[in-house]
This record gives C-alpha cells, structure tokens and sequence, in this order.
C-alpha cells in the first residue's frame, strides 16, 4: 500500500504563489507516474497535472498551464506542484495521485492522498 501525504495548503491572496508537496511512502517512489488533481466545492475532482517516474513526461491541463509546475525529487519520494498567479477559481482541495504510468494517473490512479486544501482570495 503506497501512502501519500500532502502539505503546504493554505489561504492566499490572488496573483500570489503557493507550493504543494506530496510525501510517498510504502514503494519504490522512482517507479511510480505522480500527479495532481483538485476539487472545489460541489464540483467533480479534475485534473492538475502529472509526471512520469522519471521526471521526463509532464502534462498540465489548460487551466493550470503556464502557471502551474509540476516537479519530483526521487531522492526525497516527494512530489511538488509549485502553482504561481493564484485565481479564486484554483480555490479546491488539492490531491495527489500515484499510479504506474501517466496515463494511468489521468484516468484511475491507484493511490490517492487525504488532500490539502487551497483557498485563494479576492
């Protein structure tokens, strides 16, 4: 079972910058595709972003794109989602996923965190 811990949520202001972690533990961390995903209130969870295991494959949905930025330190079985030029409409509960490719990470990641929540004000 692969245990995944979020941190770094917390209130903001518009336009500022917050950074998200993601601590990975129970498997090898290298050997995993991680990713993002966020869900604001009475919406359905949506996709953020994901890396490929190595570091090598990123992808952003058009939202986030260009503001967001997805990272992994191996060493450290941690994954970051550096989110820069904050909206209210960012404001969610911020997840981090796992799963053995990308793909896989897109559509039905196998391991999921309890979530840390974003709120970005006006």
């Amino acid at each position: 079972q692969v245990q995944l811990v979020e941190s770094g949520g917390g209130l903001v202001q518009a336009g500022e910058s917050l950074t998200l972690s993601c601590a990975a533990s129970g498997r090898t961390f290298s050997s995993l595709a991680m990713g993002w995903f966020r869900q604001a209130p009475g919406k359905e969870r949506e996709f953020v972003a994901v890396q490929s295991s190595r570091g090598i494959t990123t992808r952003y949905a058009d939202s986030v794109k260009g503001r967001f930025t997805i990272s992994r330190d191996n060493a450290r079985n941690t994954v970051y989602l550096q989110m820069n030029s904050l909206k209210p409409e960012d404001t969610a509960v911020y997840y981090c996923a796992a799963g053995s490719n990308t793909g896989m990470v897109v559509t039905t990641p196998a391991y999921w965190g309890q979530g840390t929540p974003v709120t970005v004000s006006s």
